[in-house]
């Protein structure tokens, strides 16, 4: 485990390539709409992309709240480049739960040092993303056959296999799920790119369809019947407190910009920040921010401790977090006046890339829905100790 030493140097490091070669990069991204390779070569050269990796997968073995702390940093960047850092540093955590002594030293180290690139693989057009997904294998000796269409998938173009979500033909809930990893050129594998969206510019996204795709059997992780295991529990969990605090470091950008700007700016004879109206949106988003903050770090926590209310604080800190940050950069931009509006400034990209987190990981409707559930079953198991 780093120390406080080391990780003090680490958080430093962070600090300077995010205010330094980061804003680089922001603005290379926003004019070619693209993130080039370069990009995810010097975000590994820098070990940014192994950081809460355990040290024998040749990560730096970073505990998850320290590493919730950096993730608001990297937030503070490009959200394209905050969505690598956060995937990457995530998606081998999900694998590794699973998978065999073979299949660790197939994917899951060589995700961890960049040897190959796997894709997040759960959303369908037609439905949900849980155990309603309707995309389905059928065996047939040691290959399963793959039938189907995904979409919404981050990096679905660039990537070289899709950690994918199936279901045995002819099943129904989540004893029929099934977890695969899909080589990316596999044939009947067909990749639309819907790369074109409001915010997070130059990700790339994908729409999948799967024709009988090939995938030999030794490619699945844990049994079947395990399919979800690998995604709810595995991944999104820890990913919903990521995203969480990814909106505390937009939130915290988002604030920088409009005090820098409220200090600077001045009209009828006075600095914005001279103007109550103005003094009151900054005290409230800094309060906001800073709650924020706090129930995510305590959602990290309670994760890393292996609490069983891991799952209740990560939907709780997700849907908090996106609430702040939608009214924050909101505020934010208003501070701006009408500038705010033209792409020139810096918070116009950040107004845009916020928009995303309030379906990253679960609308705040799904985490309701799922804060509800476990309330209901914190009070069903209170009532059975107190009888």
């Amino acid at each position: 485990m780093m120390d406080d030493q080391q990780f003090g140097v680490l958080r430093a490091q962070v600090e300077q390539w995010v205010r330094g070669p980061g804003e680089l990069w922001a603005e290379r991204i926003e004019e070619t709409g693209e993130v080039p390779e370069q990009l995810w070569a010097e975000l590994s050269d820098l070990g940014f992309l192994r950081i809460a990796a355990p040290e024998e997968y040749g990560g730096q073995g970073l505990g998850f709240a320290r590493w919730m702390e950096l993730m608001e940093i990297f937030s503070r960047s490009h959200g394209s480049i905050r969505m690598i850092v956060h995937v990457v540093n995530g998606i081998w955590r999900s694998m590794d739960g699973h998978a065999d002594d073979e299949q660790r030293k197939r994917f899951v180290i060589p995700s961890i040092t960049g040897e190959i690139k796997i894709a997040f693989t759960l959303t369908e057009p037609g439905n949900g993303t849980g155990a309603d997904i309707t995309t389905s294998v059928v065996r047939e000796d040691e290959t399963y056959y793959l039938s189907g269409r995904k979409h919404l998938i981050t990096f679905g173009v660039r990537c070289d296999y899709y950690l994918l979500a199936a279901r045995l033909e002819g099943s129904t809930g989540k004893n029929g799920t099934v977890a695969l990893l899909v080589p990316r050129d596999a044939p009947g594998v067909t990749v639309e790119d819907t790369s074109n969206t409001m915010g997070v510019v130059g990700t790339d996204h994908a729409s999948l369809t799967f024709d009988r795709t090939p995938v030999p059997v030794d490619h699945r992780l844990g049994a079947e019947g395990e399919g979800l295991d690998v995604f709810l529990g595995g991944f999104l969990t820890p990913s919903r407190i990521s995203v969480a605090m990814s909106c505390v470091g937009l939130a915290t950008r988002a604030q920088q910009l409009a005090v820098d700007y409220a200090r600077n700016r001045v009209t009828f004879g006075k600095a914005l920040t001279q103007r109550q109206a103005i003094q009151f949106m900054l005290a409230e988003n800094a309060a906001d921010i800073e709650a924020a903050r706090q129930l995510v770090l305590h959602a990290a926590r309670r994760f890393e401790a292996g609490e069983a209310d891991a799952s209740l604080q990560s939907s709780m800190a997700k849907m908090h977090a996106v609430t702040m940050l939608t009214a924050v950069t909101d505020k934010a931009l208003q501070v701006h006046g009408g500038l705010g509006y033209w792409k020139s400034q810096k918070i116009e990209r950040v107004y845009r890339d916020a928009r995303a987190q309030r379906f990253e990981e679960g609308t705040n409707e799904i985490q309701k829905t799922v804060v509800f559930r476990e309330l209901l079953q914190l009070a069903a198991a209170s009532e059975g100790q107190t009888r």
